[in-house]
C-alpha cells in the first residue's frame, strides 16, 4: 500500500470549500468538473466538481460534489482513498473490505488509467481503492 488519504464529499459547494482549505493550508489545487470527464453528467451537476485535489509538501486530500445513491448526509461525507502498488494487493483488499459490507462501485479499469473500486465495509465506512496501471 502506498498512501491513505481523506476524500471529502460536498453538496454542490466543493469548489468553494477546497479554495477555502487552500487559503488555510496552502498547496496546489486542481479541479475536474463533471462536464470535463467522459462520464455521463447527472442532471443539475453541470459545472459541479467530479474530483478535486489539494496537494502540499506533506499532505493530499481530495473532494467531490458527487453524492451517494441515498443522498447527501451532512457530517458523514468522508471516505478513505487508498493507492496500491500492485493489482494483486488492490484485489485482495477489495474482497476483504467487502466481507459483510457491500460493493458500491465494482473494481474495474477507469478512464484515468487506474483500476478503481469503492466498497462500504461492515461498519459503514467507505473505501475508495485505486491502483495506477504502469505502462
Amino acid at each position: 500500500m502506498k498512501t491513505i488519504n481523506p476524500y471529502l464529499g460536498f453538496d454542490g459547494n466543493c469548489r468553494e470549500a477546497m479554495a477555502f482549505y487552500q487559503t488555510c493550508f496552502g498547496g496546489e489545487l486542481q479541479f475536474q468538473t463533471f462536464e470535463e470527464s467522459p462520464m455521463e453528467c447527472p442532471s443539475g451537476k453541470e459545472g459541479q466538481i467530479l474530483h478535486s485535489s489539494l496537494t502540499g509538501d506533506n499532505f493530499l486530500f481530495m473532494a467531490t460534489d458527487m453524492t451517494p445513491p441515498d443522498g447527501f448526509k451532512s457530517g458523514s461525507e468522508i471516505s478513505l482513498a487508498i493507492s496500491f502498488d500492485t493489482e494483486s494487493e488492490i484485489r485482495k483488499v477489495y474482497v476483504l473490505l467487502s466481507q459483510q459490507g457491500k460493493f458500491i462501485d465494482d473494481l474495474k479499469d477507469s478512464f484515468w488509467g487506474s483500476i478503481f473500486g469503492v466498497v462500504q465495509d461492515k461498519f459503514g465506512k467507505i473505501w475508495m481503492l485505486d491502483h495506477e496501471k504502469k505502462p
